[in-house]
């Protein structure tokens, strides 16, 4: 599996991006070895993800997800537990 996710960093601000293996990335960003984003906003946590079967699927939807403002990922996470 792919997955496409949006994690919230310590100082509140949200990060997208795609992965095949979901738990492992998420440690690697707190273990500060993820995305340079990340690197000084530590711990983040995982509020949000997709299932895709193809890596090209779960990078389209990153492009997506990362064009939208703040509400509008707010409003795609809203009812959704990670």
């Amino acid at each position: 599996m792919n997955y496409t996710y949006i994690v919230k960093c310590k100082d509140e601000t949200f990060y997208t991006g795609w992965t095949n293996d979901l738990d492992k990335r998420i440690e690697a960003h707190n273990k500060k070895k993820g995305a340079k984003y990340t690197k000084s906003r530590v711990p983040v946590t995982l509020m949000y993800y997709e299932e895709f079967k193809t890596k090209e699927e779960a990078m389209k939807r990153e492009y997506e997800i990362k064009k939208l403002n703040r509400k509008q990922k707010e409003r795609l996470m809203k009812g959704h537990k990670s």
